[in-house]
């Protein structure tokens, strides 16, 4: 039996309320047990506490995914790109903390321009004699 979860995005201004969101990948709870009890500080963890640990990471990840789906749309562009995500990172002040990390991969802008070929840079296949 496949259960699932309705998460509503949290009410914004801009953004139009959607459908609820259908939640059908699950976190591993045990693997996120065993990380957590891979720490020396930590002791023993209650069998909840993982169960809260993996809804928090699917609600953190609905939000990330609808905001950078939100970016892509903002740009028309029909997939989800690395460049829509750290648009939405940098643009929303809850994934702040995610800066550093989104901060090594190339700007949207450089990412669109190396992607033109230039002159001479154009696909050629190559005759089986050469």
């Amino acid at each position: 039996m496949d259960q699932s979860f309705s998460n509503e995005p949290p009410p914004s201004d801009e953004r139009k309320q959607s459908a609820p969101v259908v939640v059908r990948t699950r976190f591993p709870v045990a693997r996120i047990k065993k990380i957590m009890q891979a720490d020396d500080d930590i002791g023993k963890v209650a069998q909840a506490t993982p169960l809260v640990v993996a809804k928090a990471l699917e609600l953190f990840m609905i939000s990330l995914v609808q905001e950078s789906c939100a970016q892509a749309r903002l740009r028309n562009a029909k997939r989800v790109s690395p460049a829509h995500l750290k648009e939405a990172v940098l643009k929303t002040e809850q994934f702040d903390f995610l800066a550093d990390t989104v901060s090594k991969y190339l700007d949207p802008v450089a990412v669109s321009s190396e992607k033109e070929p230039g002159p001479g840079r154009g696909r050629r296949r190559k005759n089986a004699a050469e």
